[in-house]
């Protein structure tokens, strides 16, 4: 089992940056990987940048070059982290944190807003 808990969503003016976090606790020595996916209001779940356990990444062609994905491991916990920049209004979405082991987990999303 995995636990995920997300942070660092919230309402930013378009151009400015935020950081998503993710902490995923439990029985991380299993994960082979893990993202970020996001929904916006009406439209499917879609793949925003994803890390492999030998740090390998895949970024979405929408936001490259804005946003990058990185991954660390403290005692027990591995975090996942999104740097957001230049952000623009549809980027607009629940952000969703992901891992890959033998199960597929979710987390319960964090809501970023990009508004004037």
């Amino acid at each position: 089992q995995v636990q995920l808990v997300e942070s660092g969503g919230g309402l930013v003016q378009p151009g400015g940056s935020l950081r998503l976090s993710c902490a995923a606790s439990g029985s991380i020595f299993g994960i082979k990987a893990m993202g970020w996916y996001r929904q916006a209001p009406g439209k499917e779940r879609e793949l925003v940048a994803t890390i492999t356990r030998v740090g390998s990444t895949k970024i979405a062609d929408s936001v490259k070059g804005r946003f990058t994905i990185s991954r660390d491991n403290a005692k027990n916990t591995a975090y996942l982290r999104m740097q957001m920049n230049s952000l623009k209004p549809e980027n607009t979405a629940v952000y969703f944190c992901n891992v890959i082991t033998v199960i597929n987990y979710w987390g319960k999303g964090t809501l970023v807003t990009v508004s004037s």
